[in-house]
């Protein structure tokens, strides 16, 4: 990897000369244009550009609250972590772009597949940012009252007067919304009625600034409320941070997912019926399948335990014995003595490396990782990290999550109805 991963300010100053990308390209079909927080297309890139040490310990700051949230999903639980030390802004990693209400009105929402309600900044919310959804001017808008069916369904709905109220926490954040209803526009498909939450009230960092579009499995989720319309499928296909274009996309419904793809099994589990589970059953460094207990990353719905695909964490997270036994293998490989760490990441090199793939090996095909998707480099290439970390002490967890920079330039097929996951190879810019 020539150019460095965080090398955004580079980046930024060559779109700023002329190589910026269609930002205003309208998205067709049901194919919606994802992009990174980082793009030139997107307002929550930094005003001032962080050093590269300071991104990726802000990234992994994120990371662990990410971690906590999921690890509470599982436990059924609400865990607001608590940030040490320093401010940490966090927003979503990768954005869509949806239309809300009778005018339409345009909102960049974080597109995130282990959560089910969507839920929009809307006209009065107290700790949103500027950019609400005006649901006053909405022909469409309706609120719903407790005996709404969709209410039972909300979590933690509670009668706020005649409103459906729900409150719940997200990363490090904790939320208020009112249960409501209006038109939403995917691409060209509009879905009318479309049960959301209004937030009236956020405290915290972890908020996505302009909403949350739910891909979960749940019954408020998007693919719950567009059964006939997406029959339950969706993909996307994450674009790398190092892409000028920055541009990757999220396909909805079964016409035009790729035909020659592989398979492995979707898992559901009753304690988080929502989170996407696959069966990891073991991990290859190079051709040597890494010696890992079977209970480190095996699945059981018992306790929650098992491995799961995510598109809000960054860096893929093992728990303790499985991250080791890859760790270790990978430095043998390397072979190179002087071993230094950055943040949560312990496996970092100052001089040039040549690394050996990592290969996710699922029941019915194996997913293997090239370079691209298994280091980050400094901004002068003076340093080079293995892209992966144990899960966080303090988290308790028994989740392996398989994140976001280990699927960039890959695409991700949800097939629910049929039960199976699909990964592919492909560019996605």
């Amino acid at each position: 990897m020539k150019t460095s991963l965080f090398s955004l300010v580079f980046l930024f100053f060559s779109l700023a000369q002329g190589l910026n990308p269609k930002c205003d390209i309208q998205d067709h079909g049901s194919n919606l244009q994802v992009f990174h927080i980082y793009s030139p297309c997107s307002p929550f890139k930094p005003s001032k550009p962080l050093s590269w040490e300071e991104d990726v310990l802000q990234m992994q700051a994120k990371d662990q609250a990410r971690l906590q949230y999921l690890s509470s999903l599982v436990a059924k639980k609400s865990v607001v972590p608590i940030a040490s030390g320093r401010q940490i802004v966090q927003s979503p990693t990768y954005i869509v772009r949806a239309k809300i209400g009778t005018p339409p009105q345009t909102m960049l929402m974080a597109m995130d597949n282990s959560n089910d309600a969507a839920w929009i900044p809307c006209t009065g919310c107290l700790g949103c940012s500027s950019t609400v959804f005006d649901n006053a001017i909405s022909t469409t808008f309706k609120t719903l009252d407790c005996q709404a069916a969709q209410c039972k369904q909300a979590p933690n709905p509670t009668c706020g007067g005649s409103a459906c109220v729900f409150n719940m926490t997200y990363g490090g954040s904790s939320i208020a919304a009112n249960l409501s209803q209006d038109t939403i526009t995917l691409a060209t498909d509009p879905v009318p009625d479309y049960t959301f939450g209004c937030l009236q009230k956020t405290t915290g960092n972890s908020v996505p600034p302009q909403g949350l579009l739910g891909l979960g499995r749940g019954p408020l989720s998007l693919l719950s409320q567009t059964q006939d319309l997406y029959q339950s499928t969706f993909s996307y296909c994450l674009p790398s941070f190092r892409s000028l274009n920055f541009s990757g996309s999220l396909r909805l419904g079964p016409v035009g997912q790729p035909l020659r793809i592989k398979f492995t099994p979707l898992l559901k589990n009753p304690r988080r019926p929502s989170l996407y589970f696959v069966n990891l059953i073991g991990i290859r460094v190079g051709r040597k399948i890494v010696d890992i207990p079977p209970g480190a990353i095996a699945f059981n719905p018992t306790t929650g335990a098992g491995t799961i695909i995510d598109s809000g964490t960054v860096f893929t997270r093992l728990v303790a014995p499985a991250y080791i036994a890859v760790r270790d293998e990978f430095r043998r490989r390397v072979n190179i003595a002087n071993v230094t760490s950055l943040g949560g990441f312990d496996t970092c090199y100052s001089v040039p490396i040549v690394a050996p793939t990592v290969t996710f090996m699922l029941a019915g095909m194996n997913v293997t990782l090239p370079e691209d998707n298994l280091l980050i480099h400094s901004t002068a290439g003076s340093i080079t990290c293995l892209a992966m970390a144990s899960a966080p002490d303090n988290v308790n967890s028994v989740l392996n999550v398989i994140a976001n920079m280990q699927q960039q330039n890959h695409r991700i097929l949800f097939d629910v109805p049929n039960s199976r996951l699909g990964v592919s190879r492909e560019l996605c810019t």
